[in-house]
């Protein structure tokens, strides 16, 4: 009975130290994201001030000291804009299309290291599987192009669509050889 209660007692400490190492192993990541998110804010307010000078008007200075915050206020605007959905569209391709392509760019940064043995799904396909998750992102921009049942949304689909897949075509090709000229 003795020998039981110490296996526990020894098995819940390994658990605790493990969750700990998870808790230490998102730390990075969370920093991360918390660099990325700053530096866009500040390149957003670098460039409503630079393009207020070079029009020669103010810039944002009414949301928070010198404007720091409009950033912010833009992001909770468009967060709680009404969602207008077509009439007569597809609502639930309307839905779903810009969800993909959103979806697949996110899932793109999953194969790029993050730093040396960092990475977030170590795959030795890598390149190759994120060139074939970002090539998904047009096809989420024709859905939403095409559902809406109107011919200038699918017009503007389509010359979304066809200026992304214009962007990866070059890029595949570089990228495609870098990776022969590595694995010969």
């Amino acid at each position: 009975m003795i020998i039981e209660v110490e296996t526990i007692n020894s098995f819940s400490k390994s658990e605790l130290l493990k969750e700990v190492y998870g808790l230490i192993w998102i730390l990075p990541i969370l920093t991360l994201l918390l660099g990325i998110t700053i530096q866009v804010l500040v390149i957003v307010w670098l460039e409503r001030e630079i393009s207020a000078s070079i029009q020669q008007r103010i810039g944002p200075e009414y949301a928070g000291p010198l404007g720091l915050l409009q950033a912010i206020a833009d992001g909770t605007k468009l967060l709680l804009k009404e969602d207008i959905l077509p009439s007569r569209g597809e609502i639930p391709l309307f839905s779903i299309g810009p969800s993909i392509a959103v979806i697949s760019i996110l899932l793109s940064f999953l194969v790029i290291p993050l730093g040396y043995r960092f990475v977030l799904a170590d795959l030795s396909i890598g390149v190759f599987l994120w060139i074939a998750i970002s090539s998904i992102a047009p096809i989420g921009l024709l859905m939403a192009g095409y559902s809406s049942n109107n011919k200038y949304s699918f017009s503007g689909g389509l010359r979304a669509a066809a200026q992304s897949i214009s962007y990866e075509i070059p890029l595949t090709f570089c990228v495609l050889a870098i990776s022969l000229r590595v694995i010969r």
